[in-house]
């Protein structure tokens, strides 16, 4: 019986469909990226009817920092809108992919919205902005937030951000937030 070396071409077929399969449910993100928040600035437009108490970032460790808001609402909110953009650093922040404009009582109603869906997901454990519009008196707060990256769909590449969320309450822009951060992609 005659035994050949060479691969038959079935053979390194199934090899290269087991390699792509391997890389479709290897999960990169965890091992080489770094998410990070460097900067949060928050501005109030109307201090009577929202007053922030707290806009700012907290280091836990060397490449984990954690986003804190806490802001006291003085009116009831019946209609709320955001508008949502994402920049990105080069040579100046530039328009990036995102732009969005949602009506936020609708959405927490029923989150039709995937982009908005995504974005809720990652923060919704660390706020207490769980239910639908009227929103009454009260604090709103977002504690100890930080991005886990198993919740994004897609890496983003690799650069420095800024996040612009305009709050509009009852047809009146009240809060900016500015959120920067960098997101690190180590493709070594």
């Amino acid at each position: 019986m005659w035994i050949s070396c060479q691969p038959t071409y079935n053979v390194i077929l199934v090899i290269n469909e087991m390699y792509i399969i391997i890389l479709l449910f290897y999960d990169s993100r965890q091992e080489a990226v770094l998410f990070k928040f460097t900067n949060a600035i928050c501005k109030s437009y109307d201090e009577t009817q929202i007053f922030i108490n707290q806009c700012r970032l907290r280091a836990v460790s060397r490449n984990v920092t954690t986003f804190n808001y806490n802001a006291t609402n003085f009116f009831r909110i019946d209609e709320a809108r955001l508008k949502v953009q994402i920049l990105k650093k080069a040579n100046g922040f530039k328009p990036w992919v995102v732009k969005a404009d949602i009506d936020g009582c609708r959405f927490l109603k029923k989150s039709y919205n995937p982009l908005f869906k995504i974005i809720f997901s990652l923060f919704q454990e660390f706020s207490n902005m769980n239910h639908t519009c009227p929103y009454l008196t009260g604090d709103v707060v977002v504690q100890g937030f930080y991005l886990k990256l198993s919740r994004l769909p897609h890496a983003i590449p690799t650069g420095e951000y800024l996040a612009n969320i305009t709050w509009i309450f009852n047809k009146k822009v009240i809060v900016l937030t500015s959120l920067y951060f960098m997101f690190i992609e180590d493709m070594i």
